[in-house]
């Protein structure tokens, strides 16, 4: 047991190497690092549960820097602690291309980075979700296999984001006692004093939503110490504020906002090693300090081992059930599902919206697939989210499988990005399609992050209805389809929906969205076909009884239209296919003979009830798409459609004007 005087002096290398990183670079935070050093030493020495040996086994503890500003602390930490890959010269790459070391925390590019934090409060949502992840997963498979802490260091800025709320306050309200929350109290933003924004008593605010609440001087390593160990007793989920000075030991900068997102200067550097009585040089430390910090490591590989051969004494089926769960290997379960439920819906083609289509995959894909835990911001019967297989998860029982995240979607989506890096389980959760720009930031960083999370968005379009403007979608697949490694579904009946959840299922390091009507759809698929036509992304659901005259286009509820448009140019003597787009990235992704084949060298024209933007990329030009132009109203759906144009006349009269056809009398 090392005494006080040892982790001071620990705390002061993370404060070196942090200010000398920077001061390398000539870009980043020095001031939350070196104000934190003390808290972190005392965490990662005395309480974190880790093993750098395997950054990755399944009952280590979390360590979330929601300040991800504030990353040097995060990556002097894993140096010091002996994280592989994680070398000095690592940390003098600081920011620099292909380094380590990015500006912020990038998950699954440096070892032993649980998240990717940068946008504030993400990383305390991220990490009520894995606190959350941990109590389930512990229900299932029991104490001697999951029984872990969750810890997070958050600054003023992430308790400023409406986020921290939300998550917060569902946290308090589930009692996720697992949870603790080191707040870097040091009352300095970017722009000075937080008193110039916020005036709220913070441990009055976390003590309404139910957690517990201490406060420390944040310099004081014995009583940081005597803090996380009440909080470790006490059930709540807990807040310590750790009263701190930005900079800590800058003597002529600490306290102010000079030390926040800015090199201190090679003159203050020099002055805050005196300060500190720190005399090494730049980016070296003293053999006794990563002793302190292996020592830490070392507790943790012990654990390590401990905790396997309580995994390896484990009942088999137990046993092999757990490391599935944290594999994710589901795929298997989800094809079979999927292609029982695909029989009975082509043995009854059902005419159903694709949000209860989508709940009628629910059922079978939820019974199969034990890991599959559900969810909705207060639209569950709306979303057609739950089933059931999925009882919800109360207060102190944490055996069910649907999460009830009240009116907080950003929340809901930054949590299930927790519980997927957790592992264990695989999230989705819904809302309505125009409500994803409350969950945008975090649905980002799930694709950023590569993470198996899905995205059930109802009420997809104007076919909505009577809720008006407010709540329909115009703008939105455009959207979502511009973010880098997202799939965007949008099926056009249940055998589309269902196969759409299956290939979302599957893909283990892509979110996907799935956009689902609350009309009703009639059937386009009703020949029985066992291959997974959405795999692929487009394919040609109808093709001409000829040599191709024109090809139409289509997702979604539109796909029906561009059916019955092909039909009636048919019996024209228009030889016409249709092709169904579900997926955009995924069709994009297949090779050029496969897209050519399916979008032919006839004209081409599409439909879609939302901006024709992004379109180009099949159509001549935007002018090619049957689309929506401006917002919506409010009226019955059907309604909508013929008032907005977005129906099989249209599509007529446009063929007839990109042929130089005569209109049809």
């Amino acid at each position: 047991m090392s005494d006080w005087a040892d982790l001071r002096k620990a705390a002061n290398a993370i404060r070196a190497l942090a200010m000398d990183a920077v001061e390398k670079a000539k870009s980043g935070h020095p001031g939350m690092p070196m104000g934190m050093a003390d808290v972190a030493t005392v965490l990662w020495t005395r309480f974190l549960t880790f093993d750098p040996a395997d950054p990755d086994w399944p009952d280590r503890d979390r360590f979330v820097l929601s300040a991800g500003h504030g990353s040097m602390l995060l990556y002097a930490l894993l140096h010091l602690a002996g994280y592989p890959g994680m070398e000095m010269a690592e940390l003098e790459r600081f920011r620099q291309l292909g380094s380590r070391t990015p500006g912020h925390p990038e998950y699954g590019h440096t070892p032993g980075v649980e998240t990717t934090t940068g946008p504030l409060g993400q990383g305390l949502a991220n990490a009520v979700g894995m606190a959350l992840a941990e109590r389930m997963l512990a229900a299932r498979f029991g104490k001697e296999l999951v029984d872990h802490w969750t810890y997070v260091i958050a600054g003023d800025g992430c308790l400023m984001e409406g986020i921290s709320h939300e998550a917060a306050a569902l946290a308090g309200h589930l009692g996720l006692g697992r949870l603790i929350v080191l707040f870097d109290d040091n009352g300095i933003s970017i722009d000075g004093p937080t008193r110039l924004a916020t005036s709220e008593d913070v441990r009055a605010r976390f003590a309404a939503y139910g957690w517990h609440t201490l406060a420390v001087d944040g310099h004081d390593v014995e009583a940081v110490a005597r803090a996380i160990a009440e909080a470790k007793a006490d059930p709540r989920p807990s807040l310590i504020a750790c009263k701190t000075i930005i900079g800590f030991g800058a003597p002529n900068k600490q306290g102010s906002e000079a030390t926040h997102g800015a090199p201190l200067g090679a003159a203050e550097v020099a002055a805050a090693r005196a300060h500190l009585g720190w005399h090494h040089p730049p980016f070296v430390v003293p053999d006794e300090v990563y002793a302190l910090f292996r020592s830490g490591a070392a507790r943790g590989a012990k654990e390590r081992a401990a905790w396997k051969a309580r995994l390896e004494a484990a009942p088999p089926a137990l046993r092999a059930a757990f490391k599935r769960a944290i594999e994710g290997a589901i795929e298997r379960e989800v094809e079979a599902a999927i292609a029982a439920h695909k029989a009975k819906l082509f043995a009854s083609p059902p005419t159903v919206a694709t949000r209860k289509a989508s709940e009628m995959a629910l059922e079978a894909l939820t019974e199969a697939v034990p890991e599959l835990v559900g969810g909705s911001a207060d639209l569950t019967h709306s979303n057609n989210t739950i089933t059931k297989h999925t009882p919800p998860i109360r207060p102190g029982d944490f055996s069910g499988r649907y999460i009830h995240y009240g009116v907080r979607e950003h929340a809901m989506a930054a949590i299930m990005n927790g519980i997927a890096l957790h592992k264990g389980f695989v999230p989705y959760g819904g809302t309505f399609l125009v409500f994803s720009d409350y969950a945008r930031n975090a649905l980002r960083l799930s694709a950023m992050m590569g993470l198996r999370v899905i995205y059930v968005l109802t009420h997809d379009s104007i076919g909505l209805g009577e809720d008006g403007p407010t709540h329909q979608p115009i703008e939105h697949l455009a959207s979502l389809r511009a973010i880098p490694n997202l799939l965007v579904f949008r099926p056009a009946d249940a055998v589309e929906t269902a196969e759409c959840w299956e290939v979302a299922l599957r893909e283990r390091r892509r979110p996907s969205v799935l956009a689902l009507t609350r009309q009703n759809v009639p059937p386009v698929r009703s020949e029985p076909c066992t291959e997974n036509l959405c795999a692929r992304g487009g394919y040609v659901l109808a093709e001409a009884s000829g040599p191709r005259a024109l090809t139409i286009l289509a997702t979604g509820s539109e796909v029906h239209l561009a059916l019955e448009a092909r039909a009636r140019l048919e019996a024209r003597g228009v030889p016409t296919a249709v092709v169904s787009l579900p997926c955009f990235e995924l069709f994009d992704a297949q090779d050029p003979t496969y897209r050519s084949a399916v979008l032919g060298s006839a004209p081409r024209i599409a439909i879609e009830a939302a901006v024709p933007f992004g379109w180009t990329r099949y159509v001549a030009s935007e002018e090619d798409v049957i689309g929506m132009r401006d917002f919506g109203a409010s009226a019955p759906g059907a309604v909508l459609f013929r008032h907005f144009g977005i129906t099989a006349d249209a599509l007529i009269a446009l063929a007839e004007r990109k042929l130089g056809l005569p209109p049809n009398a």
